[in-house]
């Protein structure tokens, strides 16, 4: 398709890698994130490559009207695909981590992704195409003390994109929901689980993980677990009493920290 294909927390990690596979397909791109000077420096490298339109916006998708900067940006153009790739976490008991950080951390995950999927799919329907990829993450599938923010957002995600890709399925639009397990990117020691073992000796590498996703979206599947481990655990989790989960969530977060 001709239209713009938009990717959010675009400088680095999955965002990076979703950027790329979108160029070798020749679609005009629009990346967002908040660090300017990486936007630029792969956006360059992308027209050097590709020779595709690539055009950049540095905002910050967790402040009040992050989102809208997007849709302003776009001017009413047709938006061929959005990744909402933008997330982040935080880790710690949740009386103690700071509030309007886990505020921002909702508004990055959840809102500025629900307003952006708000503001490219009349046009999607309009035009019976498109597709919008949603990344969520296993941490969807259980409660997750120590972190319990960050799995709320994810489990958010998950159900939104199921629902939406339910409501549009039979219009020319896909929706997919995305959901990696650990993975080596910068949100990893982002989030302060960088050093852990569960990243260090089972991370899913970026790479698998954007192809999976994108290949999930030119499918139309509602939902896809990247990586056999993370499938098998993720639908256990299914068949686990949830007292059962919850405790066993916990407690591998609690020994992080």
């Amino acid at each position: 398709m001709s239209g713009l294909a938009i990717v959010t927390g675009a400088s680095a990690g999955l965002g990076d890698g979703f950027a790329v596979e979108l160029a070798k397909r020749g679609q005009p791109l629009l990346l967002v994130a908040r660090r300017a000077e990486r936007l630029d420096a792969l956006a360059e490298k992308l027209r050097a490559a590709h020779g595709i339109e690539v055009t950049t916006l540095a905002a910050d998708l967790g402040a009040e009207g992050g989102a809208a900067q997007v849709i302003a940006r776009i001017g009413g153009r047709p938006v061929a695909t959005l990744v909402n790739n933008a997330g982040s976490g935080l880790r710690g008991a949740f009386a103690e981590i700071d509030g309007p950080a886990q505020s921002a951390m909702v508004r990055l995950n959840c809102v500025a992704l629900m307003e952006l999927c708000h503001g490219v799919l009349p046009g999607m329907i309009a035009a019976k195409a498109g597709g919008i990829l949603n990344i969520a993450s296993t941490a969807a599938f259980q409660p997750g003390p120590w972190m319990a923010v960050y799995y709320a957002t994810k489990a958010f995600v998950l159900s939104f994109s199921e629902a939406l890709h339910e409501e549009v399925k039979d219009q020319g639009v896909k929706v997919a929901a995305l959901c990696p397990g650990p993975t080596r990117t910068e949100f990893a020691d982002a989030a302060g689980m960088g050093e852990s073992a569960l990243f260090k000796y089972m991370g899913s590498e970026a790479g698998s993980v954007v192809r999976d996703g994108l290949a999930a979206l030119d499918a139309n599947r509602a939902v896809k677990i990247s990586g056999v481990a993370n499938a098998l655990m993720a639908e256990s989790i299914r068949l686990t009493p949830r007292g059962v989960a919850r405790r066993l969530a916990g407690s591998l977060q609690k020994s992080r920290s």
